[in-house]
């Protein structure tokens, strides 16, 4: 049976002992590309922003998602981390942030994760089966400084 693909079978319609393109390589159509942007890209950008500024909202959605940032810097005041609980209290500060508004949950959960595998390693593991508190009730209990 032949395949559609040439030679080579699917995904390699060359010949045998010819590698193809050098990784890293670009093609021609990237290379031109790449040089009319260093000749002409400040101007295209200007002319850009301003067919944004008179309505083009596509272009201005373009625009923003290229340029502006994607992730904001955040500063929350965190306790100094020294054990499980002050990881805890971490937590209920990152929680309350997110309650005020100061950050969105999405970079809560970020902080969190960071929290995570601090907890893990310095919670002791018990080898009875007693009940240990969920993460959930340490945040629901109140805060004892």
């Amino acid at each position: 049976m032949s395949s559609p693909h040439g030679p080579g079978g699917a995904g390699r319609p060359w010949t045998p002992g010819n590698p193809g393109r050098r990784p890293g390589s670009k093609n021609k159509r990237t290379l031109i590309a790449a040089e009319l942007l260093d000749s002409a890209g400040p101007e295209l950008l200007r002319t850009a922003i301003e067919r944004a500024k008179r309505g083009n909202i596509p272009l201005l959605k373009f625009l923003l998602d290229r340029w502006l940032p994607r992730h904001r810097l955040i500063s929350i005041d965190l306790p100094q981390i020294t054990c499980a609980a002050d990881a805890l209290k971490a937590l209920r500060s990152i929680l309350r942030a997110v309650s005020d508004g100061a950050i969105t949950p999405t970079e809560a959960a970020s902080f969190a994760a960071l929290l995570a595998p601090f907890i893990d390693e310095t919670t002791p593991k018990s080898t009875t089966r007693e009940i240990t508190p969920s993460l959930a009730d340490h945040l629901r209990s109140p805060e004892k400084d």
